[in-house]
């Protein structure tokens, strides 16, 4: 019997398709058990399901411990679903590997159908048919974990081989050997994301990847852009700090952006402060001072002299204790705990055997696997510190209102983990059974020592990945049932996929198939060939994901709360439930009724100077400044898949001139995040772009296995009384990943385009406008005068304008009296809601983040937003075109190549040139400037309430 075997305590068996939805057969099928149903541990009163089965089949034995006996499946049991194989009793639990994940609600049959409340409501979302009516089980409560000290075992870590192996890597001065070498530049904040983005790509034009060096990549995140330190700063600057003595990284530029609230010199004190070791690399810190193409050439002239002594770097033989293995998961699935986790954690074991370090992480997918990893560890304050994460992580999690419970998503359920026990449970096997936890540290702190490290961070797959990245991984070992195509920009990602059959279906995103096991492979010859393959990918052989050329990063997200809030906060172990409109309207961001604010005794407005507008017919009677090609990623996983297809898109055409421009919404949500209030935002704004007049053909493409996947948002649709058949749908891993997907989609953009006119401009009036309009840095009255009254020569036309709660113009005396006549209005729209009438609108906006705060507006239907900037400009968005005027002198000075217009010192010339400015680019005759530079992102807010998960 293989070690799998006698981890797991059962006989390989074939899956029979997992990974693609089979048809079930006709209700007198009979069928081995052996062979489509896999038992994880002898002792185990529930089975899994390889293959989706109908209701009536007969499964013949040998069954539970080899014993001869027939099994009738009650109802359809879905594929990696589990039905019962021993009779239990209401009230006694369900066991998978020999620990409870939920109780029965009656006496079971064999053959019952293991499915609780949770799992027929996401299964109802996908429209599956053949279901109960009723639950067979609840979910076990997440008690606390009850550490008996004197029973823990203090054990060895498996020894280190005699003669251990080599790889060929990077030796750098500071000690460490790298997998890769590449030249990176990194955004130190949000601010700075899309200057960074942009310049590595220039610099990656001149500079191809070639022998001894791996490329230019960027570093891009969403953090840090509000205007107070967030909570997460330390978080922030473990990721940057890490990405300076990381050994893949040959040289690397930090860009600053003035005036945001973490810099290159806070990452500077924080690594004094922890004794990181010296940078002994090419570095620099940058400065954004000017315009955007002028600083691009200002930072090239810095980096272009270090490519020398980048391509200086020889790859030579290096001991395998220099490897650094991070564990992750993502769309995991029931066999995840089956086959792709022990493979990791087998080869894992190897890597530590040979002087290494492994990696685990996600603190709360480990909830109610506690007993299983501190199962061996290396001493008494090492299970002390990893309870006390678990209970911190709880904690902060029941600040927002939430409780771990609510981590699967919606792909988890699909394919069979049921709730955060059974997700936690085949996640530690991630940790091989012979392996001590030697250490617990925090999210991206440097490794301390080799062996089996335990890392706090999110379940949210990038989130972590970039810790483990930060605190010295230069492998990422990524195992998954759905097949995620995560990848990390400098460090090889090596995709473990869970079933034979789903790998052949990804082939081109995966690198191993650990499905393999299930049809009857030897497990140590597969973490034989799976460790040799790893020594090769850490010598140079490009992983899947290097292949394809696509990678994302993003740190773990800031929170808002800081402790327990009343009203809001719910017990650690979450047996308090509130319902979403049990919570304080503001705090859940409760849509409002839509009516726009009441105007009092506003000044009198002149004749407009300009009162027509050039624009495109759009649905409903309505009427647009573009007419976008939307490529809608429905989480943060298809994010650069859609910015890849949209990009693809405008190259070639596909809607032969039917759409003016094509747009991808890349973004950090939908996945590895909390649910509730933060869902309910995130889907308005979604859904608020789908239903933009701006749109005129959009696609949704999912990932395949979020918990905003297409089914969701087919329901948000259907609610918002929106026709499902405008839209196109996708899915990477359902249509068989990056190059089967974005064919499907390019065939979708050109049949429907197809049957589409060439879009034509006619005159209309200002009432057709629908606008943003904010200021950012000083503003006089003068001006703050004036823009009001481009706001209101807009709305007394009929048109809409909308401001977000937090801007400076409503902070201006003089603004507020010109606008509306008075100085106190409340916010008339949610974040991103659609107004219900045209007029002035104010957006509640619960955080200070630019980007964020124009997602929000263009997903209230603002065609183009009008920004009065002072001290220096705004990132654009990659939607909503951001005109950006001045009438500072000394911005226009400084930034004036990256302004859309000046502003005149009177507020009659001023409110003009502002009009002409929005009416130029409504009417297509001028474009922003950060369209043009490529100066643009997108960012979704979390609100008050949303916690990373």
């Amino acid at each position: 019997m293989s070690h799998q075997d006698q981890v797991l305590g059962h006989q390989p068996v074939a899956t029979g398709g997992a990974g693609t939805e089979q048809q079930p057969g006709n209700q007198a099928e009979r069928l081995s058990f052996a062979e489509v149903a896999v038992v994880p541990e002898p002792g185990d009163n529930c089975a899994m399901a390889s293959r989706t089965l109908a209701a009536g089949t007969v499964l013949d034995g040998p069954g539970v411990d080899n014993n001869e006996q027939s099994i009738v499946l009650s109802h359809r049991v879905m594929e990696g679903h589990r039905f019962v194989i021993t009779p239990i009793a209401a009230g006694d639990p369900l066991l998978s590997w020999n620990t409870p994940f939920a109780t029965a609600l009656r006496d079971l049959d064999p053959g019952t159908y293991v499915c609780t409340e949770p799992v027929l409501e996401a299964l109802a979302g996908r429209d599956i048919e053949g279901l109960p009516a009723e639950p067979s089980a609840v979910n076990v409560p997440l008690d606390p974990y009850q550490l008996d000290e004197s029973a823990l075992v203090l054990g060895e870590q498996v020894p280190l081989y005699d003669d251990p192996d080599t790889f060929d890597g990077f030796a750098r001065d500071n000690g460490t050997v790298g997998t890769r070498n590449h030249l990176v530049i990194v955004g130190v904040t949000s601010r700075s994301g899309a200057f960074a983005t942009e310049l590595a790509r220039r610099l990656a034009e001149r500079h191809p990847a070639g022998d001894n060096f791996d490329g230019m990549v960027a570093v891009a995140h969403t953090e840090a852009g509000e205007d107070t330190r967030p909570n997460n700063a330390d978080f922030v600057l473990a990721v940057l700090a890490g990405t300076l003595v990381h050994p893949n990284v040959g040289a690397v530029l930090l860009v600053d952006d003035p005036g945001a609230v973490i810099t290159s010199k806070d990452v500077n004190q924080f690594m004094a402060a922890r004794n990181y070791p010296a940078v002994t690399i090419p570095c620099a810190a940058f400065t954004r001072r000017g315009g955007f193409e002028d600083d691009l050439a200002r930072a090239a002239e810095i980096v272009d002299p270090w490519l020398p002594q980048v391509l200086q770097a020889r790859r030579t033989p290096q001991p395998l204790s220099a490897l650094k293995i991070g564990l992750q998961c993502g769309g995991s699935d029931a066999f995840s705990g089956v086959s792709a986790n022990p493979l990791a954690g087998a080869v894992g074991r190897e890597v530590i055997k040979h002087g290494g370090i492994a990696c685990l992480a996600e603190t709360d997918e480990l909830i109610a696997a506690e007993g299983y990893v501190l199962k061996n560890v290396r001493t008494v304050d090492v299970a002390r510190r990893f309870l006390e994460t678990v209970q911190s992580f709880k904690e902060r999690v029941s600040w927002h209102g939430h409780t771990a419970e609510g981590n699967p998503s919606g792909g988890n359920v699909y394919r069979g983990l049921y709730n955060i026990s059974l997700k936690s449970l085949g996640a530690a096997r991630k940790l091989d059974r012979a392996v001590r936890l030697d250490e617990v540290i925090n999210y991206g702190d440097l490794y301390p020592r080799p062996g089996y490290i335990f890392m706090d961070s999110p379940g949210n797959d990038l989130e972590s990945v970039a810790g483990q990245v930060a605190s010295g991984s230069n492998i990422i070992f990524f195992t998954t049932g759905n097949g995620s195509i995560t990848n990390f920009p400098f460090v090889p990602t090596m995709k473990f996929v869970t079933t034979t059959e789903r790998y052949k279906l990804l082939s081109h995103e995966m690198d191993v198939n650990a499905g393999r096991y299930l049809d009857g492979e030897d497990f140590d010859a597969l973490t034989a060939e799976t460790y040799r393959q790893t020594v090769r990918v850490a010598s140079g052989e490009r992983t899947a994901g290097e292949k394809a050329g696509h990678s994302q990063v993003s740190i773990w997200r800031n929170w808002k709360q800081t402790g327990p809030r009343k009203g809001i906060a719910i017990s650690i172990d979450g047996r308090i439930g509130r319902r979403l409109d049990e919570l304080p309207a503001d705090e859940r961001d409760a849509e409002l009724d839509g009516r726009p604010v009441k105007i009092t005794d506003a000044a009198a407005l002149p004749a407009a100077p300009i009162s027509g507008v050039d624009l495109y017919s759009a649905e409903a009677s309505r009427y647009a400044t573009e007419q976008v090609a939307l490529v809608l990623p429905t989480s943060l996983c298809s994010g650069q898949i859609a910015a890849r297809m949209a990009d693809r898109l405008a190259a070639e055409d596909w809607t032969a001139g039917r759409t003016t421009r094509s747009v991808a919404l890349p973004h950090t949500e939908g996945c590895g995040v909390s649910g509730g209030a933060n869902i309910a935002t995130f889907a308005r704004t979604m859904v608020g772009y789908l239903a933009h007049p701006n749109v005129r053909l959009a696609l949704l493409l999912e990932h395949g296995c979020e918990k905003t996947h297409n089914d969701f948002f087919k329901h948000e649709l259907a609610a918002a009384g929106l026709s499902l058949e405008r839209f196109g749908w996708a899915s990477i891993q359902l249509d068989g990943g990056i190059e089967a997907s974005t064919v499907r989609v390019r065939d979708w953009f050109t049949s429907t385009a197809a049957g589409l006119e060439l879009p034509v401009r006619a005159s209309r009036p200002l009432g057709d406008l629908s606008i943003a309009l904010d200021a950012r840095g000083p503003l006089t009255d003068l001006t703050a005068t004036a823009l009001a009254r481009i706001g209101g020569w807009i709305t007394s036309a009929g048109g809409t304008v909308v401001l977000p709660s937090t801007s400076k113009l409503l902070q201006s005396a003089a603004f507020t009296s010109a606008a509306f006549g008075h100085a106190r209005v409340e916010p008339t729209l949610a974040h991103g809601q659609r107004p219900t009438e045209p007029g002035w609108h104010i957006m509640r906006m619960p955080g200070t983040d630019w980007l964020e705060t124009a997602t929000g507006l263009g997903a209230t239907g603002a065609e183009l937003a009008l920004v009065h900037v002072a001290g220096g400009t705004l990132p654009g968005h990659r939607f909503l075109p951001v005109l950006q005027v001045s009438a500072d002198s000394d911005t226009v000075a400084d930034y004036g190549a990256d302004l859309d217009g000046t502003l005149a010192a009177g507020p009659d010339q001023a409110a003009e040139d502002g009009l002409r400015v929005l009416t130029d680019a409504a009417s297509g005759r001028l474009r922003a400037r950060a369209d043009l530079e490529g100066n643009v992102g997108f960012q979704l807010t979390r609100g008050l309430l949303g916690a990373s998960m």
